[in-house]
């Protein structure tokens, strides 16, 4: 499998790394931290040395608990002068924008940014299927019911897998009737799913192959990790690297991580297995 990245083509069949930059004051784990120019530059030169091979900067916080609403001047104010940055610092990166409104996605791409990250799967936009149409880039697609305010309250399923590959399903279909041909599937770890519900949704993983679509986890540091150890997010890089090693196993094609040293150790280490 492969996606159209400002003209390169990105072999997907070996694993890729996007790491994770939070310009949020209160996300989950990293919230706050890189909150000037210096901090920012020092951290995605640390993450594209240690393999990242795409960045995902995000601007609005989608935390479980008490995630706050911003509007969407402010979250173009946070985004923008960041992504100028960083391609002006690292001409050839590949940033993803990690957004569901569908102008932040436009404004973001024509300031230098090459795929979207949403977590609603244009849902929470009427307008972010066509807008990546016309931009023409791939687009990450991912799993939630409800907003970020509530999802966590949205989780009874009739049956959970079935219902997610439903869901994407006619999501995929949306997307390839207005031409997008680049899609990522998220099935959306700790969005609208309890902790059982998590492991079940990875248990069955290698059920999302019919789907036809590259596959990205995003486990890092989450609760469905730290909660089951009675640890912290700050305690949880080993349980992180334990599922990753187990979503390789099962077909993942992008690994969404905050820390990208050792995801990258996951991905050397699995592809043994397959020489």
């Amino acid at each position: 499998m492969t996606i159209n990245c400002k003209g390169q083509l990105i072999d997907l069949t070996i694993p890729k790394i996007m790491g994770i930059l939070n310009l949020t004051p209160d996300s989950f784990y990293d919230g706050g931290v890189y909150n000037n120019d210096t901090d920012i530059i020092r951290q995605v030169d640390k993450m594209l040395n240690e393999g990242a091979d795409f960045i995902d900067v995000g601007a609005y916080s989608s935390r479980p608990n008490n995630a706050v609403h911003i509007s969407e001047t402010e979250e173009l104010h946070r985004l923008l002068p960041i992504i100028k940055l960083l391609t002006n610092t690292f001409p050839q990166i590949l940033l993803s924008v990690d957004t569901f409104r569908s102008e932040v996605a436009k404004q973001a791409v024509n300031a230098g940014a090459c795929m979207i990250n949403d977590i609603s799967a244009g849902q929470m936009d009427d307008h972010m299927l066509n807008t990546v149409a016309e931009l023409n880039i791939p687009y990450i697609m991912m799993h939630m019911k409800g907003t970020p305010q509530n999802r966590q309250q949205n989780v009874t399923y009739e049956h959970l897998i079935k219902d997610i590959l439903f869901y994407f399903s006619e999501r995929i279909a949306a997307a390839k009737a207005l031409g997008i041909i680049d899609v990522i599937v998220d099935p959306g770890f700790g969005f609208s799913k309890t902790v059982a519900q998590n492991y079940e949704l990875l248990k069955n993983l290698e059920l999302f192959r019919m789907l036809e679509k590259p596959l990205l986890v995003g486990f890092s540091r989450k609760s469905m990790i730290y909660k089951p150890l009675h640890i912290s997010a700050a305690q949880a890089l080993n349980g992180t690297t334990v599922l990753n090693t187990l979503a390789l196993e099962k077909n993942a094609s992008i690994l969404r991580v905050h820390d990208v040293k050792e995801a990258k150790e996951c991905i050397e280490l699995t592809q043994q297995l397959n020489y």
